[in-house]
């Protein structure tokens, strides 16, 4: 499981993730050497701050020639996915840490609407 503490502003509180890893995660971690996941630290071996990691992820973007991707994409972009694969809003908040079904909507308006719209319209039979 992946457990941590998903913080938007440092006097939040934030909002306590505790979700299982998926099958192919599992196999990238299983396959990746035990330095791989040094990115969570500093060069000094600290924690990276949740400012500090998004630069970092901004920087890694940049030079892997994606500027349009960032650590907030991959936040909406699960959003996305889950809503796709039919998750309710609560199962959505439960994964990406939103605190309102408000929020959650902003991120998965936009899903498959003829899928879903079809999905919708078979439950009628």
């Amino acid at each position: 499981r992946l457990r941590y503490r998903r913080l938007k502003t440092e006097d939040s509180g934030g909002v306590l993730i505790d979700i299982p890893i998926h099958p192919e995660l599992q196999a990238v971690i299983d396959a990746c050497p035990d330095q791989a996941f040094t990115f969570l630290e500093t060069a000094g071996g600290k924690s990276r701050s949740p400012n500090g990691l998004g630069n970092k992820m901004r920087k890694w973007c940049d030079e892997a020639g994606l500027p349009k991707c960032t650590s907030h994409g991959l936040r909406r972009a699960i959003a996305r996915r889950l809503a796709e694969a039919g998750a309710p809003p609560h199962e959505i908040m439960a994964v990406t840490g939103h605190r309102t079904l408000a929020e959650v909507m902003r991120y998965t308006q936009d899903v498959n609407r003829p899928a879903l719209a079809t999905d919708a319209i078979t439950r009628l039979r």
